[in-house]
C-alpha cells in the first residue's frame, strides 16, 4: 500500500477531526431553532397549532437546561476520550488514535440520525464527542511530531481552519435539508424529522474516507523512534521534510536532535503524574490554560447558540439563517492570515492581540444591549427572554462578526499550535489529552451554562465573558513563553532556564547550527536502528 508522504495532503486528512468538531458545531446553530426540531425534542404537552400559522405546529422547545443538556453532552464525550487519549496514542501510536475516533464518529451519527427521543440524542452526541475529543488532543500531536520546524504552525493551526470549514459546510447542509418536508408561510410546519436526520446522517461520510486513508498515512517518527523503528522513522522524516532525501541536512540534524532528546529522557517518568512534579507543573498549567481560555472567550458557544444571539437581535427565520451564515465566511476567512504569518508573528502577541480585541467587542454588545435593550418574554423560544431592536440590534450584529473575526486568526488556531510545543517526547502526547480535556471540560460547562444564563441574566453574559478575556491578557504576558520557530526539543530549554515569559523572543538557533554541521561534516549520518524502548509508566500499569 502507498505511503501519502506530502505535508499539505497529511494535514488536511489529519484534520478532518477537526471538521467534524466543526459539523457539531453548526448542527447545533442551524438546528436549534428550526419548528421540526422545537416540536420534536419540546414537552409534548406543549405541542399545539401555530395561531400565526394555521396547519402548522408550534412548541417553545426543550427547557433551557435541557437544551444546555444536550449540546454539553457532546463536550462530555470529548472530555472522557481526551483524557485517556494519551495513553491510546502513546502505546498504539497516534494514526491508531486517529482511527479509533472514525469508529466512535460513525456510531455517533447513526444513533442521532435515527434519533427517538432527548436521551437517545444525548447517547449519540457523547459517542460524537469521543471522536471530537481524542482527534483534538491527538492530531496536533501527530502534526507537530511530523511537521518542519519552519511550517509546524501553519500546518498544526490547520486543526482550527478544518473547525471553521466543518462549521461553514456544514450549516449550509443543514441550511438546504431546512426545506425538506412540507412548509407553511416559508416555515417548517414542525411535523417532519428528515430536517434534521439527513444532516446527521451525511455527517459520517468524511469519517469513512478518512478510515480508508488513515493505513496510508505515515506514523509519527518521533512515536517510531520511541518504540525502537528508527529506520522507519528516518525514512518517514525524508520523505515529509525532503522528498525521500534520507541523507539530506535538515532531515539529519532533526533526526539527530529527536533521538538525543529521547535518549536523555529514557528512564524519566512519562506517566500523568509526571506532568506535574520535576518542574513539570508550571508548563502543564500552561497547556492547560491555553485551552481554558480558548473556551472562556465564549466563541464556541456564541457558535452553538448563535441563533439565539440573532433572536435577541430581532432577526428570525430565514434571515436570521442567512446572518448566521455570513459569520461563518468571516470565521474561515480571517483564520487564513495566522495560517500564513502565525510563524512569523508569534504565538505570544497573536494571542495577546487577539484577547484584548475581543474583550473591546463583547463589552460592547454588553453595553448595546443592556442601554437599549428590553424584556421579550413571547419570544416564542425558552431560552430567548431579552430582545435588543433598531440601530442597536444593527450594531450588535456588527461586534459580533469583529468578535468573529478577531478570535479566527488568533486564538483559534494558536490554542492548537501552542499546546503540542510545550513538551518534549516523552510528555507530549499526554500534556496535550490532560490539556485538551481542560478545553472539554469547560466547553461542556459552558455549553450547559449558557442557555440558563441568556434566560436569566440575559445581556450580562456578555459581560461575564468580557471579564475572562481580560484576565487571560494578563495571564497570557506573565506566563506564557514564545515558541514560534523553535524545534520542540529546544522548547525544553526556556523553561530549564528560567527565563521570564516577556523576554522570549521567537526563532531558533539550535536546528540550524545542527544544519551547519551536518552540510560541514561535522555530524555523523544516522541509519542503524535503537535499542528496545522502556514502556512509560502508564503502559507498565496497563500490562501489570
Amino acid at each position: 500500500m502507498g505511503r501519502i508522504t506530502n505535508p499539505y495532503v497529511l494535514t488536511a486528512l489529519a484534520c478532518t477531526g477537526g471538521l467534524l468538531f466543526g459539523f457539531d458545531i453548526s448542527s447545533m446553530s442551524a438546528i436549534i431553532s428550526s419548528p421540526n426540531y422545537l416540536t420534536y425534542f419540546g414537552p409534548h404537552d406543549k405541542t399545539a397549532e401555530c395561531t400565526e400559522r394555521p396547519g402548522a405546529l408550534c412548541n417553545i422547545g426543550p427547557s433551557p437546561s435541557v437544551q444546555g443538556g444536550i449540546t454539553a453532552s457532546m463536550a462530555g464525550g470529548s472530555f472522557i476520550a481526551s483524557l485517556f487519549s494519551g495513553i491510546v496514542a502513546d502505546r498504539f501510536g497516534r494514526r491508531s488514535a486517529i482511527f479509533l475516533g472514525c469508529i466512535l464518529w460513525v456510531i455517533g451519527s447513526i444513533l442521532t440520525c435515527a434519533v427517538q427521543n432527548i436521551g437517545m440524542l444525548i447517547v449519540g452526541r457523547i459517542f460524537n464527542g469521543m471522536c471530537v475529543g481524542l482527534a483534538s488532543a491527538q492530531v496536533p500531536v501527530y502534526l507537530s511530531e511530523l511537521s518542519p520546524a519552519r511550517i509546524r504552525g501553519r500546518l498544526v493551526g490547520c486543526q482550527q481552519w478544518a473547525i471553521t470549514w466543518g462549521i461553514c459546510i456544514f450549516f449550509f447542509i443543514c441550511y438546504g435539508c431546512s426545506f425538506i418536508g412540507k412548509q407553511i408561510d416559508g416555515q417548517q410546519d414542525g411535523r417532519g424529522t428528515a430536517s434534521f436526520r439527513v444532516p446527521w446522517g451525511l455527517q459520517m461520510i468524511p469519517a469513512l474516507v478518512l478510515m480508508a486513508l488513515v493505513p496510508m498515512m505515515p506514523e509519527s517518527p518521533r512515536w517510531l523512534i520511541t518504540r525502537g523503528r528508527n529506520a522507519e522513522a528516518l525514512e518517514i522524516l525524508g520523505q515529509v521534510h525532503a522528498s525521500g532525501d534520507q541523507n539530506s541536512p535538515e532531515v539529519q540534524a532533526e533526526y539527530k536532535e529527536i533521538c538525543q532528546n529521547i535518549e536523555e529522557s529514557t528512564g524519566e517518568g512519562s506517566g500523568y503524574i509526571d506532568l506535574f512534579r520535576n518542574g513539570n507543573a508550571w508548563r502543564t498549567h500552561i497547556a492547560m490554560f491555553t485551552q481554558i481560555w480558548s473556551q472562556l472567550t465564549g466563541m464556541n458557544v456564541m457558535m452553538y447558540y448563535l441563533s439565539y444571539v440573532f433572536e435577541m437581535a430581532g432577526i428570525t427565520g430565514n434571515i436570521a439563517l442567512i446572518s448566521n451564515g455570513i459569520q461563518y465566511v468571516i470565521n474561515v476567512v480571517m483564520t487564513v492570515p495566522a495560517l500564513l504569518y502565525i510563524d512569523r508573528w508569534g504565538r505570544r502577541p497573536t494571542l495577546l492581540i487577539g484577547s484584548t480585541l475581543m474583550t473591546i467587542w463583547l463589552f460592547a454588545v454588553a453595553g448595546l444591549m443592556g442601554n437599549y435593550g428590553h424584556p421579550f418574554p413571547n419570544s416564542g423560544n425558552s431560552v430567548v427572554q431579552w430582545q435588543v431592536t433598531g440601530p442597536a440590534s444593527k450594531a450588535v450584529i456588527a461586534c459580533s462578526y469583529l468578535f468573529v473575526a478577531s478570535f479566527a486568526p488568533t486564538w483559534g488556531p494558536v490554542s492548537w499550535i501552542y499546546v503540542p510545543e510545550l513538551f518534549g517526547n516523552r510528555l507530549r502526547g499526554k500534556s496535550n489529552s490532560v490539556s485538551t480535556a481542560s478545553n472539554w471540560a469547560f466547553n461542556f460547562a459552558l455549553g450547559y451554562f449558557v442557555p440558563p444564563a441568556f434566560h436569566n441574566i440575559k445581556w450580562k453574559a456578555y459581560i461575564v465573558f468580557g471579564c475572562f478575556t481580560v484576565a487571560m491578557t494578563i495571564h497570557v504576558f506573565f506566563a506564557f513563553p514564545e515558541t514560534a520557530g523553535k524545534t520542540l526539543e529546544e522548547v525544553d530549554e526556556i523553561f530549564q532556564s528560567g527565563v521570564p515569559a516577556w523576554k522570549t523572543r521567537k526563532g531558533s538557533g539550535a536546528l540550524a547550527r545542527d544544519i551547519e554541521a551536518v552540510k560541514v561534516g561535522n555530524a555523523p549520518v544516522f541509519t542503524r536502528e535503537a535499542s528496545t524502548p522502556s514502556d512509560s509508566a502508564d503502559e507498565k500499569e496497563l500490562k501489570a
